[in-house]
This record gives structure tokens, sequence and C-alpha cells, in this order.
């Protein structure tokens, strides 16, 4: 079985996680991605409480998407040790985290960001805006020799990591930080 994670803090999920969702599950050829709704995110500030973000991803999930809070069930604080747990608890499955071009840009400030690439092979999504400081970031520079081409894609999932994809295509322009914007401007 093939598996997507696709972690963040939907903070509200929106058509554009979908999107990168689905992408990355056509694309690559996943039987199922997981919605993994982060307990916190040191990374950001103050996010909604745990329960509406899921209820926001639960909303936007399609197809052969669920959506889970296996972090905070399994009691990880960081991405690295959800992916380790994950791949002791199943170790038939074929993981690939799943993320967009905004991510990949960030990967550096992540808690052990080189063992997470060395421990599961990542599906990076275009996303408008991001695709450039993507494509350039730290993570993406410092592991060139590990990206498959993206006509590769199906195989990303049985690669030996470190391995990662770049998955372009239809952008969608949504985002968190905008929907978080609108309802305080509306509150206003």
């Amino acid at each position: 079985m093939k598996v997507g994670l696709f972690g963040g803090s939907f903070n509200p999920a929106h058509e554009g996680h979908a999107h990168v969702a689905e992408t990355a599950r056509k694309r690559l050829g996943l039987d199922l991605v997981v919605w993994l709704v982060a307990p916190r995110n040191p990374l950001k500030v103050r996010p909604a409480p745990l329960e509406n973000r899921a209820r926001s991803a639960r909303g936007q999930a399609r197809g052969r998407s669920v959506v889970s809070d296996a972090e905070r069930a399994l009691g990880a604080r960081y991405t690295i040790e959800t992916v380790r747990l994950l791949k002791a608890r199943f170790p038939t499955v074929r993981f690939v985290w799943v993320m967009g071009a905004d991510s990949l840009a960030d990967l550096h400030r992540w808690r052990d960001w080189i063992g997470l690439m060395r421990e599961t092979p990542l599906a990076v999504v275009a996303r408008p805006g991001a695709s450039l400081s993507g494509l350039n970031s730290r993570a993406a520079r410092r592991f060139p020799h590990a990206r498959l081409p993206a006509a590769a894609a199906r195989r990303l999932a049985y690669a030996k990591p470190p391995a990662w994809a770049y998955l372009t295509g239809r952008w969608n322009h949504a985002s968190s930080t905008a929907l978080r914007e609108l309802s305080v401007g509306r509150e206003t």
C-alpha cells in the first residue's frame, strides 16, 4: 500500500490543500492520503483549536483521503517523530510525505529536516508564489541529486530516501493566511 502523509496546521483547511493532496494522490498513484492535523506547530502563532482545524480539514478532504489526529494519538511533537512512529507501526506501507512548495521553502526550519529527507520520500506540489522559493530552498539545494523527474513520480514511494519529486500542474490560489485575514476583516 502507498500512503501519502499530508501534515499541516490546516488553519483553516482550504481548496489549495485539497488540490495538493489530490495532485499528489493521482500523480504518485497513492492508495490513500492521510491529512495529519498537527496538534501544534512551533512555526505558527496561536492556531485555532485542533478540533476546529480537524473539522475544517474533513470539509476539504476528498476521494481517497482521511483526516487524522494521529500525531496527538502517537504523542509526536515533530514531523520526523510522526514519520518514524508510523513506519514502525506499519512496516509494509510505503509512505510519502506530501507538501506544497511553500512548505519546501521553509523545510530547513523544521526539526531534523535532513533526517526527514533521509527517512521518507517527499512529494512537493507547486503552489502559486512559492515555486521559485521552493525550488531554490535549502532542502532543494542540499538534495539536488535526490530529485526524481516528475515523469518518474509513480516510483517515488519505492525510492530509497532521500528522494523527492516536484509536481507541477494547474494551480490553486487559496491560502490559509488569506482566509484568516478575510475572516478578521469581516469581524471589524
